[in-house]
């Protein structure tokens, strides 16, 4: 019995540690993503911050809060993760539709759950998207939100 509780923490340690991977890989390339992946992504995932879109006054109060919450990162690493997450995630930044998440594609976009996990499952079962308007393809996504949110969307 021991044996078998074992390998079922092994599994879904695993399970959790591929999914960490993907997650970051996911995200967008550029100077500070280690150290994001590195300092953000050992307690939490990437829905955590994809999903909001902040100033870069409000992302150093975020990563501070962390910081007081338990992260661990000098001064000069911070300044280098409130950089990455205000490019980024920050107020005026596009969604990057093929590596989003559900989170970011509802909270950012408006998608509704339904629409979002749609547009997720046509993502992994056809190749990229290459416009807004491949989108259209995705059934059950409703194409008046997809029109208005276009400006907002990179791919």
């Amino acid at each position: 019995m021991m044996r078998v509780l074992f390998l079922l923490a092994l599994a879904v340690s695993l399970a959790v540690a591929l999914t960490g991977d993907d997650e970051a890989k996911a995200l967008p390339a550029g100077a500070g993503k280690e150290l994001v992946v590195k300092i953000c992504l050992d307690c939490h995932g990437t829905g955590h911050f994809r999903g909001q879109r902040l100033s870069s006054d409000d992302w150093s109060d975020k990563v501070y809060d962390m910081i007081d919450r338990g992260a661990k990162a000098n001064d000069d690493e911070i300044l280098v993760v409130v950089a990455y997450l205000a490019k980024n995630f920050g107020k005026d930044s596009k969604v990057l539709v093929n590596t989003a998440p559900l989170v970011e594609l509802k909270s950012v976009l408006g998608f509704a759950v339904a629409e979002c996990e749609a547009v997720l499952a046509y993502r992994k079962e056809h190749s990229a998207f290459q416009e807004w308007r491949d989108l259209l393809k995705v059934p059950g996504i409703d194409p008046t939100k997809v029109e208005a949110k276009k400006g907002m969307m990179a791919f």
